[in-house]
């Protein structure tokens, strides 16, 4: 008998807020990403998502005017509105595109880290 365990991500996420499209089956819908690495995020939708459920995704980022597609995610966790979201294939360009955003927050997140623990010492 296979044994259940909780899922675990593997990276930090960035708390931060964007507006997503996300495709299931021929359903579209919109959301909120509350947290983003370069392989998943969280999102709120307004219609509950399953889990194990396959999505696609366009992630309106601030960076560039054209939406980032995730071409195949997968819902790994689910509570209420909420979903913890795997992308398992990324095109190669918004792979890149994905992670110089994720990189360039993270950089921008430990400056201003950095500057609260400097300014409170």
């Amino acid at each position: 008998m296979k044994e259940s365990r909780p899922y675990h991500r593997g990276l930090y996420r960035l708390p931060l807020s964007y507006p997503v499209m996300y495709c299931v089956a021929a359903t579209v819908g919109e959301g909120t990403i509350s947290n983003l690495s370069a392989v998943g995020c969280s999102l709120k939708t307004d219609e509950p998502l399953r889990e194990n459920q396959q999505v696609a995704l366009r992630l309106l980022l601030p960076d560039q005017s054209e939406s980032l597609p995730i071409d195949a995610a997968e819902v790994k966790w689910v509570k209420g509105t909420h979903a913890g979201i795997e992308f398992v294939h990324v095109d190669r360009e918004a792979n890149l595109r994905l992670h110089s955003f994720v990189w360039d927050k993270m950089i921008e997140r430990i400056h201003f880290l950095q500057q609260q623990r400097s300014g409170s010492s």
